[in-house]
């Protein structure tokens, strides 16, 4: 083997190791994506008595818009599906009739950042975000008794009859998050919610 060789497997060498130790990534190469962390109870919740957040300053919008776009067709399926379901249930999101029933409640239309499913489990609501022009609003009305009237007695309701004002639920499904799930953080899970305030009226007293 001639000396001339030997030199140019050396020079060769030479370059890889010089360009080993200042290699340097091109423009275009990004690194891997490692979703944030979300607590199993989140700090919105500390503010609420419910088993929603409205509010939430924790809330990963960064991370659920870069996954909404990596996932883009297969969530927008999931998304039309319980827009559907949403469209049927919600009549109008402009304003807020007022109502008359036997108890007193209060109607409101809420889009929910967070919410405890039927698992117990607090979610993440994809809401208030947007990917590739489409913006994620999910609503749901929800109808709760007022204080003062859960467990009592109808007032419109004769005292000769035993009665009694009851919260009555409702199923309600919203499409989350999970960052847990690496291949496709997202579902369609059910979560419980006030519906309305119902009368319960009993036997026939004198």
């Amino acid at each position: 083997m001639s000396l001339s060789y030997h030199f140019l497997i050396f020079v060769s060498l030479g370059v890889v190791a010089v360009m080993g130790n200042n290699y340097k990534p091109p423009a275009y190469y990004q690194p891997k994506y490692e979703p944030k962390y979300e607590p199993e109870i989140p700090a919105c919740s500390k503010n609420t008595t419910k088993n929603w957040c409205l509010e939430d300053s924790e809330y990963p919008a960064y991370e659920v818009v870069y996954e909404l776009d990596k996932h883009y067709e297969a969530v927008v399926a999931l998304y039309k599906n319980v827009v559907a379901e949403t469209s049927n249930s919600v009549d109008t999101l402009t304003k807020i009739e007022e109502e008359t029933y036997l108890c007193p409640s209060a109607t409101s239309y809420v889009q929910p950042l967070r919410a405890v499913n039927t698992k117990g489990k607090w979610r993440v609501i994809i809401n208030k975000v947007e990917s590739y022009g489409i913006k994620y609003d999910q609503h749901a009305r929800i109808e709760e008794c007022e204080a003062d009237a859960a467990g009592k007695a109808c007032p419109l309701v004769p005292t000769c009859y035993e009665s009694k004002c009851l919260q009555k639920s409702i199923y309600h499904r919203f499409l989350v998050y999970d960052p847990t799930d690496y291949y496709f953080p997202f579902a369609i899970e059910t979560f419980k919610l006030p519906a309305s305030c119902a009368c319960f009226v009993g036997a026939f007293t004198l």
